[in-house]
């Protein structure tokens, strides 16, 4: 959605997720909606699809490759994960020959664990035409293409990881994802991800500094969720950092009502009350007066681990679907479907929507001045 906004139409959708796919159907019908003019989602494995058909007429591939061989609270293994789609997204380099591309996974893809697989990744991402031979063990493959690089075999597209914490770019939750992007060799290379807009101490100065952020919200100090480290922090700033302000949970909740545990009674899709929420070491919820801590996609401890609203009393209760999506940045007429855990799901799992856009907007621009005209993903 994000890649949309930025002003890219998509050619091809490809989603292995029942409920997911459902979504997307589902909003394709949406007037106005920012997907209204997608295709309809080719629903199954990405290994079974051809990209080919698209080769040299696409300016851009987008993925998302499955972060559980690589995510903290997952099993760490890897390529030897059959969730794996790493190869599946060099495929799709290799047969489409874009001019750009945009990856993105989780944190835990940088750890030390896993530096040799990530040299991998990035080595197939530079030289993706070099395939990886049917009995060629992924080691072999890295040390096949690591001396390819070295002697100085023309590099296929320029590669820039950064890891990136959304809630820099104005998404109220504290997310940080490693992205990968790449433009093909002959584009520019003087290209860096955008700047950071926004700033935890911008926040700090507004809420412990002039107090504007609890006048603005009209927050009674009984109320005011506050984390003593960060209000001396805050009352140490003399002067407004000149970003913008973290976006927390209670600016991304403005507006909405308390939910209910009855269908209806809000009057607003998605938002219902889901019983059961509790607090233990480890899993304490997200505070009103920060942004959101990471949401997740899978039941860690708890269903939803995470997925919770801290009040000021110290008490409790999970976020309802239509809160997530907010906190995802996502429009409120965005209609998710499946349960509470599926359509959680689909949240955890997805790109907030502005941080997909800001970093698309970028590599949009910086095609556009490599004097083609992108528009299709």
């Amino acid at each position: 959605m994000g890649i949309s906004l930025a002003g890219f139409k998509p050619e091809l959708v490809v989603e292995w997720d029942r409920w997911c796919c459902d979504t997307l159907r589902e909003n394709r019908k949406i007037r106005n909606s920012v997907i209204s003019s997608w295709p309809r989602p080719v629903e199954g494995d990405v290994r079974a699809v051809d990209f080919r058909v698209f080769e040299n007429k696409i300016d851009l591939v987008t993925g998302g490759p499955p972060c559980q061989p690589f995510s903290i609270g997952g099993a760490h293994r890897a390529h030897d994960d059959s969730r794996d789609m790493w190869p599946e997204a060099v495929r799709a380099i290799r047969e489409v020959r874009p001019r750009a591309f945009i990856f993105e996974n989780v944190k835990g893809l940088t750890r030390q664990s896993f530096a040799a697989y990530l040299g991998h990744i990035l080595l197939q991402l530079q030289y993706p035409s070099i395939e990886r031979g049917h009995d060629e063990s992924w080691q072999d493959h890295r040390d096949r293409l690591q001396r390819h690089h070295t002697s100085g075999g023309k590099i296929e597209y320029r590669v820039i990881p950064q890891l990136i914490n959304a809630a820099n770019y104005g998404v109220p939750q504290k997310r940080e994802r490693v992205v990968f992007v790449g433009f093909v060799e002959g584009i520019d290379a003087d290209w860096c991800f955008p700047r950071e807009t926004h700033s935890l101490d911008a926040l700090l100065h507004d809420q412990f500094g002039s107090g504007e952020y609890w006048e603005r919200h009209r927050v009674a100090s009984k109320d005011r969720v506050i984390n003593e480290r960060y209000k001396a922090r805050g009352e140490r700033l003399a002067e407004k950092p000149i970003e913008q302000a973290w976006l927390t949970v209670r600016d991304a909740l403005r507006g909405l009502p308390e939910p209910h545990s009855r269908d209806g009674e809000t009057g607003i899709h998605n938002h219902r009350l889901q019983a059961g929420a509790r607090s233990y070491v480890g899993h304490t919820g997200s505070s009103l007066d920060e942004p959101a801590k990471t949401l997740k996609a899978g039941v860690h401890g708890v269903p939803g681990g995470e997925n919770m609203l801290r009040r000021a009393d110290g008490s409790v209760r999970y976020f309802t679907i239509r809160e997530s999506a907010r906190l995802q940045a996502f429009p409120d007429n965005y209609v998710l479907h499946g349960a509470w855990s599926e359509a959680m799901r689909q949240l955890g799992n997805a790109v907030p929507v502005t941080l997909g856009e800001v970093v698309a907007k970028s590599v949009r621009a910086h095609l556009a001045a490599s004097m083609t005209q992108p528009g299709r993903a």
